[in-house]
């Protein structure tokens, strides 16, 4: 939604008014498609795309319950106070005017633009991404991963998941939680966080948390007890993990580089392969629109050659957590079928013997797929692949 709001414009805004901007921007996108679908009958052809976003988020508003009379003055101002835009103020007027909070439920799910949804029916069949679609419009709580997940559930009034991660549902400013100061918890999405917990005990092992920004998995090794290298190629991400490891009193090295530039031998690697995010869409519901998937070919090529580094850095008898937030297997589970094909290598089923670990989840080749309808009841989680490969000894 850009369009109608200038770079930097939020900046500018109230922490109030910055998150309400940043969450209707997001229900407008989650719900672009039912949009589109209410806004056709009443348009002969599409307006400009200031005018059609401003659409797009008056009915978004409606939708959500806002009064329609404030809503519809408040887009036919938008719209007039822009010089290019103005003369069609009486459209927006009319067109908002016949959308009710009915018609938005009674809509069927926003789906998924074809580029990414017939890859992912073909995948995992229409009934599997109905309920993703549905996953993806209802968005995301806010999870955390905690020193103490019980002292944080009681803290903060949150539920402790399966997994052992702390969930709230109408969590407000981050920063304004209990515990944040005292760096008793850090963000990360329950399904993010189930990687490192493959790993098992890691107290006093070299672990190395390759592609570590944001730098949730790099925290949960170290509060584990590991010794941390976290590696990254982006300076200001890797600032990021260097706050919030100074935030949580915790200790892990830190290095800005490119992962094929690290060598050395450590007990486990951790490896979070840039991916398409495709699984991240319940907090990202920009992605489907922002991307077209002509990066997919590359990616899937890169992750391949970084498994094949990432195997090069394990000491004998070291174990290697290979994971991307994709919902496309080829991201995932056939990676995993070509590295053991390509290398000797065993997958470490057992790894995946933890609290919370739907055997229902458990892949034929011995990985973990999550998916964003998991959990559905109790809001979902984060689409996710996951394995432990083990080098011989």
């Amino acid at each position: 939604m850009s369009e109608l709001i200038g770079g930097g414009a939020l900046d500018r805004l109230s922490a109030p008014d910055r998150a309400r901007a940043q969450r209707l921007a997001s229900d407008a996108l989650r719900g672009l498609d039912r949009a589109d679908r209410l806004l056709k009958p009443h348009m002969k052809k599409n307006p400009p795309i200031f005018v059609r976003n401003a659409l797009r988020l008056g009915v978004a508003e409606i939708g959500k319950g806002e009064a329609a009379h404030g809503v519809v003055n408040a887009y036919v101002e938008i719209v007039a106070r822009n010089k290019r835009t103005g003369s069609l103020k009486g459209l927006v007027n009319a067109v908002l005017r016949k959308i009710t909070a009915e018609d938005w439920d009674k809509a069927q799910t926003s789906i998924m633009p074809p580029w990414l949804r017939q890859p992912l029916v073909a995948a995992w069949g229409r009934k599997a991404m109905a309920a993703m679609e549905k996953a993806h419009f209802a968005g995301a709580p806010l999870d955390l991963s905690a020193k103490d997940p019980a002292a944080v559930v009681q803290a903060t009034g949150g539920t402790l998941l399966p997994t052992g991660s702390v969930r709230l549902t109408d969590a407000g400013q981050v920063s304004t939680l209990p515990g944040y100061d005292t760096g008793d918890w850090w963000v990360q999405d329950a399904a993010a966080a189930i990687p490192v917990t493959l790993l098992g005990d890691v107290a006093g092992l070299s672990v190395l948390d390759l592609c570590a920004a944001p730098g949730g998995k790099t925290l949960q090794l170290a509060a584990a007890g590991a010794k941390v290298t976290a590696v990254d190629a982006s300076a200001n991400r890797m600032a990021r993990v260097g706050e919030n490891l100074t935030r949580t009193g915790l200790n892990a090295e830190t290095l800005i580089m490119d992962a094929f530039d690290v060598t050395g031998q450590w007990d486990a690697v951790l490896l979070d392969a840039p991916c398409s995010a495709t699984g991240t869409i319940r907090r990202h519901p920009d992605l489907p629109h922002a991307k077209d998937g002509a990066e997919f070919a590359g990616l899937i090529d890169q992750q391949s050659t970084m498994i094949d580094h990432a195997l090069s850095l394990l000491k004998p008898g070291g174990r290697l957590v290979f994971c991307t937030c994709s919902l496309l297997p080829d991201e995932g589970e056939v990676q995993v079928e070509e590295a053991l094909a390509r290398h000797n290598l065993s997958v470490d089923r057992a790894a995946l013997d933890r609290p919370g670990i739907d055997p229902d989840w458990i892949t034929p080749e011995g990985g973990l797929r999550l998916r964003p309808d998991y959990w559905g009841d109790i809001g979902g989680m984060d689409g996710f692949y996951m394995a432990v490969l083990s080098k011989p000894a």
